[in-house]
């Protein structure tokens, strides 16, 4: 492949929209090796050109108590129906062993001198692929990713389930570890998670990226699990729809003026998407048909990008639609909605 200059503004375009150095675990044992060949400029941004599936690290939850432990424990292992894994290999199925392993957590958890009694004796994490991953794979390096992160500081188990559309593992990691240090992730760790559960899927055949949403000129946060589950139960019951919702609405329309966050956020999606046109204009000078099939994939990937629209603009875009009549919907959908 031919050498070319590369075009500054890659770090600045999948930079995460946090502060690294407030990262608790400043080099845990899962971070990612920037020397690995996958972690390169050029292949992310094949990878991001091509919108290959990205990776999701959730924390879903904290237990308090041994028996909020033990009900969680027997939810995820389905009652009985599916082991729990854990950082030696051992399997745990039984309501009797898995009764074991909550009394040694519990046993340890409370001889600690600076234990808290709200303080939380272990944490829940999701990982999780779209629909289609290959199952056997994503167990595999759900497994390496575990051992990788919490292997040599804090004991877990984790269950797989293939029983929805998407493959996903519950992960519990007892916050209290070896050394007596407290489990207590920031968003930085959270990003390398998903590097590091990236990596171990690539490295067993599984295309997979973790990008920060702006990276792929998302702009709207992704509502929390709660606010799901109510808006959920409110299109399928009925009932008053979740207060976030009309609180939202009530914003938007609120809003009359740009606010400093939304022109930064329009900024920063500019510089973003002003280097992937820049890197494609790049590649297309290559003698390399690869570089030049990277070029056209990147010109896509931009072109496809969506509209840069805030929450509180959509929430107006979709108002306007429900309440002004269709002879006057030709206007555009970033004007001002005028009340009535």
């Amino acid at each position: 492949m031919a050498d070319f200059v590369q075009v500054r503004g890659f770090e600045d375009a999948v930079r995460p929209p946090i502060r690294q150095r407030r990262a608790r675990l400043t080099d845990p044992p899962g971070r990612v090796a920037r020397s690995r060949p996958d972690m390169a400029p050029r292949a992310r941004l094949d990878r991001i050109a091509r919108r290959v599936p990205e990776v999701m690290v959730k924390i879903t939850g904290r237990t308090r108590d041994g028996g909020h432990l033990k009900n969680h424990l027997a939810y995820i292992g389905r009652n009985g129906k599916l082991p729990l894994e854990g950082a030696d290999g051992e399997r745990i199925q039984s309501r009797g062993e898995v009764a074991m392993l909550v009394g040694d957590w519990m046993a340890e958890v409370e001889a600690d001198p600076r234990r808290r009694k709200d303080s939380a004796v272990s944490l829940s994490i999701v990982l999780s692929m779209p629909p289609g991953t290959d199952p056997f794979r994503m167990h595999d390096a759900s497994r390496a990713f575990a051992g990788r992160t919490f292997g040599d500081s804090h004991p877990y188990v984790f269950a797989f389930h293939t029983d929805e559309r998407h493959p996903h593992v519950h992960l519990t990691v007892r916050t209290l570890g070896h050394d007596g240090h407290k489990l207590n992730p920031r968003k930085a760790d959270l990003e390398r998670w998903r590097q590091t559960f990236a990596a171990a899927l690539r490295d067993r055949g599984v295309e997979a990226e973790a990008t920060p949403r702006r990276a792929r000129g998302i702009v709207m946060k992704a509502e929390t699990a709660p606010v799901h589950r109510i808006r959920f139960r409110f299109s399928r019951q009925g009932g008053p729809p979740p207060k976030v919702d009309v609180a939202a609405v009530r914003d938007a329309l609120d809003q009359a003026r740009e606010t400093p966050w939304v022109e930064a956020s329009r900024a920063r999606q500019t510089s973003i998407r002003r280097y992937f046109v820049a890197q494609a204009l790049a590649f297309s000078r290559s003698d390399s048909r690869d570089d030049r099939k990277l070029a056209e994939d990147l010109q896509t990937f931009v072109k496809t990008m969506p509209p840069v629209r805030t929450r509180a603009e959509e929430i107006v875009s979709r108002v306007r639609e429900r309440t002004t009549p269709a002879a006057d919907r030709d206007r555009s959908p970033d004007a001002p909605l005028r009340r009535r």
